[in-house]
């Protein structure tokens, strides 16, 4: 049965139809008019052609009309197959997470890139995971990516029973989740933490082991500063009234322990996305795309599809054929046939910039490059093509900041060409100014480690990586390159078909079921502090 979005506009089409075409008759009665004034001969003909335009017109608003009114009809089912992975995201919301070394806080900046970073791989099975001195599963895997989103925003350090951070536990409900869905594909835990963990860390280092034996990917997200910073306590309105301080009142001091998570990060074999890396959602998507994925199958079945494009096609085709089969339209055609390679051509022309570097001319190459990039033409690339000339060159000065300006590109391979030329320079100095050795190695290591985040397959920027952690002295060695376990999981059989989203009310259910919880154990703890006891713990 066919229905219409606009009866309305449906009903006036003919009306539309029939003015159109009254218009074209009067504008062809005129065109006659003119042409036989001019001579009888040119009137004749004017009268022979056009005839069929007239009614070609008013079809064509009839047709025009009818696909504004909406018309749909019919039943479609789409079938989609995709690949999936599971994946379970842990965010850290104890009390150190509120200090505001990074903007807005450690946790606003968490929270912002979860929700990119959910964005970013929907479709895939994720999990939800809120730890402080407890753990607690906020979501099961799921496909639901807007239950997802409002769980996100609802974390807080307020819905924590117990205060302190305790990595352990954690890392081991993280397994007991991702080992409840099929195994054909890769699992993977990623972890936003500042590494302040207050139990203790051979516990947490066999937590981590654990994940490795069992072939789960650990992913850590470094947050804040290793400088340190107060935790600021804020009333419901925002307003500050006062730091957070220990058991014994003195003002705390939090800051992010790469010690901390580079051992756990080398124990799991795992990645660490440093906390200084401004596209942290980017990076860990990056590396999630090189794990292994089950192939998926989605069935939607959709009624009343809407069809306006069936008479708007119709219409388009009417006004194609007339305008075609018109003598100057033929003319038209020709001439655009004829030009049409000449303007190819001078589209087509080689970069001269180009055409020096393949000679060898890297001088002449930089200095075009330079105009270019001085005149805003090729954005990044001309930036990317400056800083590697300048490089062939040795030129410093022209190499650095153009490199440093392409690795700021958000195409992920410009991006990563520019991290692994300025990794280059960076050895090629140390070998060049002794005095600064430890600097430049230094800075090739953490060049090299962002490049291996956008390409972990990339051999040569493992190779140039393993040279710069050679050359370094002992004890300044840089943590080991992210790992890779590519798969393409083709042939993979079909994951158990259980992958169910949240719907919003389920979601807002939990989060309030889990606020309840936790709000009871959290009056209980109260009521235990009241008591002597001998055991001091943090709380933040």
């Amino acid at each position: 049965m066919i229905s219409f979005d606009a009866p309305f506009v449906l009903y006036a089409s003919p009306i539309v139809a029939v003015v159109i075409g009254g218009l074209a008759i009067w504008a062809r009665s005129a065109r006659v008019r003119r042409a036989a004034v001019w001579s009888r001969e040119m009137g004749a003909i004017s009268a022979r052609v056009g005839r069929g335009g007239v009614i070609a017109l008013g079809v064509t608003a009839l047709l025009a009309g009818v696909a504004l009114s909406g018309p749909r009809f019919g039943r479609r089912v789409v079938t989609t197959e995709t690949k999936a992975l599971a994946l379970v995201v842990a965010v850290d919301i104890s009390r150190s997470m509120l200090a505001e070394d990074v903007a807005p806080s450690r946790l606003g900046r968490v929270k912002q890139e979860v929700r990119r970073l959910i964005q970013d791989l929907g479709g895939d099975r994720i999990g939800l995971i809120a730890f402080a001195g407890r753990s607690f599963i906020l979501s099961p895997l799921t496909v639901d990516d807007g239950a997802l989103q409002l769980l996100v925003e609802g974390l807080d350090p307020d819905i924590a029973s117990a205060g302190g951070t305790e990595l352990a536990p954690v890392l081991d409900q993280a397994w007991q989740l991702l080992s409840a869905g099929p195994a054909v594909a890769d699992r993977v835990l990623v972890l936003f933490t500042d590494g302040e963990t207050h139990d203790s860390l051979p516990a947490v280092l066999a937590a981590a082991r654990r994940l490795r034996r069992e072939g789960v990917h650990l992913i850590l997200v470094g947050e804040g500063e290793v400088d340190g910073a107060r935790i600021p306590l804020r009333d419901p309105a925002g307003v500050l009234t006062g730091y957070q301080e220990d058991l014994d009142g003195n003002v705390v001091r939090t800051s992010r322990r790469d010690d901390i998570l580079s051992a756990i990060a080398d124990a799991a074999q795992g990645a660490l996305v440093p906390a200084r890396l401004g596209d942290q959602a980017g990076a860990v998507r990056d590396l999630v795309n090189s794990y292994k994925r089950a192939p998926q199958t989605t069935t939607t079945a959709a009624e009343d599809i809407s069809r306006a494009w069936i008479p708007l096609l119709i219409a388009v085709a009417i006004l194609l054929v007339q305008t075609f089969t018109r003598r100057t339209a033929a003319l038209a055609a020709i001439a655009f046939l004829l030009l049409a390679p000449a303007g190819a051509n001078a589209q087509g022309r080689p970069n001269p910039a180009d055409e020096a570097w393949r000679s060898g001319a890297y001088d002449i190459a930089a200095d075009l490059y330079q105009q270019q990039v001085l005149a805003g033409q090729g954005g990044d690339t001309a930036l990317l093509n400056l800083g590697t000339a300048a490089l062939a060159l040795g030129d410093t000065a022209r190499a650095v900041p153009a490199l440093a300006g392409a690795a700021r590109s958000l195409e992920p391979e410009l991006r990563y060409r520019a991290l692994f030329n300025l990794g280059l320079l960076s050895l090629q100095l140390a070998a060049a100014d002794p005095a600064n050795e430890e600097s430049h190695l230094t800075d090739a290591r953490r060049l090299y480690r962002e490049a291996l985040l956008l390409r972990p397959e990339a051999e040569d920027a493992k190779w140039n990586y393993e040279l710069a952690v050679r050359q370094a002295p002992p004890g300044d060695g840089g943590a080991p390159p992210p790992p890779q376990n590519p798969g393409d999981g083709e042939n993979d059989p079909q994951p158990d078909p259980q992958a169910q989203g949240l719907t919003r009310e389920q979601a807002e259910q939990i989060l309030n079921s889990m606020l309840a919880e936790e709000a009871d154990t959290r009056d209980r703890v109260n009521r235990r502090r009241t008591q002597p006891t001998g055991r001091r713990r943090k709380n933040w």
